[in-house]
């Protein structure tokens, strides 16, 4: 049976065709405030459910309850703050009781009823949620910038966001629906922002040979430069499903979704919203969600102790390699011979081999995966 959504019920905050129209209609006489494509992400994200059980953004309490217990109020654990911040100036025009219009790049989004309009402190906010300071991390430059007040209350979407991804896109609604037409009683989520090489197959497969079927769930959106464009991403796991997979065993759908680089709180939060799609289990691996030398390797595997109740299923995975004395793809439980027989799955190595126009060696990358990436022009975000 898929999960159940995170806090019981999967929550739809999308405008009736009826109040859509009403509303656009009478859109001049709202207040406005203007988002990025990161927060109106966010925005569709709530009003799909990939955020159950929250309704909008947060309010002062749900973000104490957040940083501070990593859960929400109600107990239920939620790791990441979701808020809109706003500048002063925009937070002196708006009152508690208000209902404003959230435009993107002109276009109404989605309108907000305002619960509350408060101040947090940022340096502990950033404290919290990244275990650092240190402005070398890219969560912690970003959250700098954030503006001093946020506003939090219930939304309800009006218009998606343009979306170059239609074929790749499916909400929890859908997810659940096709697991169940497919005869998934398990599930196993896959987060990925990387083109696969032979290590993430190897733990797909080994996650796959336990439960029914297999949900990758790439990270569409913002990334840092050198990172795989999200074109190659979804090309290159399309010719891997297609060729080295069992006919209706995997499902390839995105997730429009602002990688924060938080390491351990970020990878629960991962877990959540793989939990509301519908996955019974989800795949963390070494250092998930983590950048740099911020958090240990693992530790975005020890968190998980903290959330028992969490409602689904943590799949540990130690780093794979190539073996020559094994002749296969091991990891550290199962081979026992020296580093000078393992060929490892470097990224860094993989993306220079690329950039030179070479293909990586086939104990690291299928010939089609390389073929499909060196097709492109430039595959890298710059």
């Amino acid at each position: 049976m898929v999960s159940r959504p995170h806090g019981g019920r999967l929550i739809s905050r999308v405008a009736s065709e009826s109040r859509r129209e009403r509303v656009l209609a009478e859109v001049s006489e709202f207040q406005r405030i203007g988002v990025d494509v990161e927060k109106a992400f966010e925005i569709e994200n709530i009003a799909k459910g990939v955020y159950s059980p929250l309704e909008g953004f947060m309010l002062s309490e749900d973000l104490r309850s957040c940083l501070d217990e990593m859960r929400l109020p109600s107990g239920v654990p939620w790791t990441m703050p979701v808020l809109l911040d706003l500048s002063e100036d925009q937070a002196k025009q708006l009152a508690e009781g208000d209902e404003v219009m959230i435009f993107l790049k002109g276009i109404p989004l989605a309108t907000m009823e305002i619960e509350e309009i408060y101040t947090y402190d940022r340096e502990k906010l950033i404290e919290a949620v990244f275990g650092t300071k240190d402005e070398r991390h890219p969560g912690v430059r970003k959250a700098r910038g954030m503006r001093d007040f946020f506003v939090g209350g219930r939304i309800t979407l009006l218009n998606s966001v343009p979306n170059p991804y239609e074929r790749y896109t499916l909400w929890p609604k859908e997810t659940r629906v096709l697991f169940k037409e497919k005869g998934w009683r398990t599930v196993v989520g896959f987060q990925t922002r990387n083109a696969p090489h032979r290590g993430h197959e190897a733990i797909q497969k080994t996650a796959l040979a336990i439960v029914d079927g297999l949900f990758v769930n790439p990270v569409i959106g913002r990334k840092k430069p050198g990172d795989f464009r999200d074109d190659v991403i979804l090309e290159a796991y399309r010719v891997l499903i297609e060729n080295y997979y069992p006919r209706d065993t995997a499902v390839l759908a995105i997730l429009r979704y602002e990688m924060r680089y938080a390491g351990p709180r970020e990878a629960v939060h991962h877990a959540i919203m793989r939990k509301n799609f519908g996955c019974t289990h989800f795949i963390v691996g070494r250092d998930h969600a983590g950048i740099g030398n911020f958090y240990p390797p693992y530790a975005a595997q020890e968190i998980f102790k903290k959330f028992p109740d969490l409602g689904i299923t943590p799949f540990f995975f130690r780093e794979f390699f190539y073996c020559r004395k094994c002749e296969g793809l091991v990891n550290e439980k199962t081979c026992p011979h020296p580093e000078s027989y393992r060929i490892r799955f470097s990224g860094t190595a993989i993306r220079k081999l690329i950039m030179e126009g070479k293909s990586p060696p086939p104990e690291v990358m299928r010939p089609e995966i390389a073929e499909v990436i060196l097709s492109f022009e430039d595959p890298f975000v710059r």
